[in-house]
């Protein structure tokens, strides 16, 4: 397999490359990110693994890099993936979302290359859904309320028509909330976990831990979890499906905070900031996983309690 992998300098696919080093499997892998250096350097020494610095934008670079890498699998996880940051910046949002992928795919097409392709896809896309259709299926309309949702759906649209114009192997999912260790304190659960365990500490003087919206609910994943998936989908998925990653339950942000205030056995003052809360925002997303686990057998294994325990304690050893 030579497996190309986008975004390689996020969290997600750290949590691939390390479930990729337990794999007993003869693998090239290139990663590709905007950073003039890899982080993840000596990090992995069994896989066979290379990084180059591009912008995805730049359709020659991509040119290039497909033309001389020849992959037969594609992992595209690169994305501004802030809904709200794409709030504030629609333009970028949409744009580097939408076209780094049609660069992409678009080259692979171009050079005849037979590549199985995961496109990630979100939650986001499904919007604001009735209760009765909760837990959402993959059959669900879609119906993006944010910037950063039409970016996605628009992946997906552009994925559909090179599956059925081109007969393109692309595989796409709608993700939804992920966390766990190493993820950046943009994102809402590690940035409640960063404040706390500074609480905690006692570097900070002020109990208080600033949030948005607390009372929505999500389906959260742990982000080991989800690379498990990914692994599945680019071994098995099928050609042009679609597959929700969830765990098919739902948690209030606040029930969230209040277990990680328990298991850091602090107290502590929550302000709203109104500048948190976003203009059009989903009350609730909850998925339903049947398709994924009837096809591929995938099922979350690390409950929450796990998950936000084991996101403390990165944030324990990372301040």
């Amino acid at each position: 397999m030579k497996l190309l992998i986008t975004g390689i300098n996020g969290f997600v696919a750290f949590h691939f490359l390390e479930l990729l080093s337990i794999k007993n499997e003869k693998l090239d892998i290139l990663g590709i990110g905007r950073s003039t250096q890899c982080n993840l350097d000596n990090q992995f020494p069994k896989l066979n693994f290379i990084y180059k610095s591009i912008d995805l934008l730049n359709k020659d670079a991509v040119s290039l890099v497909i033309s001389e890498f020849r992959p037969t699998h594609l992992l595209h996880l690169a994305s501004v993936s802030s809904v709200g940051h794409s709030w504030h910046y629609p333009q970028e949002s949409f744009v580097n979302n939408t076209n780094i992928f049609l660069n992409l795919i678009d080259q692979i097409r171009i050079e005849g290359i037979k590549c199985r392709i995961l496109s990630i896809g979100s939650s986001e896309e499904y919007g604001i859904v009735d209760e009765i259709n909760i837990p959402i299926k993959e059959s669900c309309p879609l119906n993006p309320v944010s910037p950063y949702a039409v970016a996605r759906v628009s992946q997906e649209m552009i994925s559909n028509i090179y599956i059925n114009g081109y007969g393109m192997d692309i595989i796409m999912t709608r993700s939804f909330n992920h966390f766990g260790p190493r993820q950046k304190d943009i994102f809402v659960i590690s940035s409640f976990a960063k404040q706390l365990v500074e609480i905690a500490n006692k570097n900070s003087t002020n109990h208080s831990v600033t949030v948005g919206n607390i009372d929505i609910i999500r389906d959260f994943v742990d982000v080991r979890d989800v690379v498990k998936a990914y692994y599945l989908l680019l071994k098995n998925g099928k050609k042009g499906e679609t597959y929700n990653i969830c765990s098919g339950k739902g948690f209030s942000l606040k029930e969230i905070l209040i277990k990680m205030c328990e298991l850091l056995n602090i107290e502590v003052d929550i302000k709203i900031n109104n500048a948190l809360i976003r203009p059009n925002d989903n009350p609730i997303i909850v998925g339903d996983n049947k398709k994924i686990h009837d096809e591929l057998l995938w099922t979350p294994e690390i409950n929450l309690e796990q998950s936000i325990s084991d996101t403390l304690d990165w944030w324990k050893h990372n301040l």
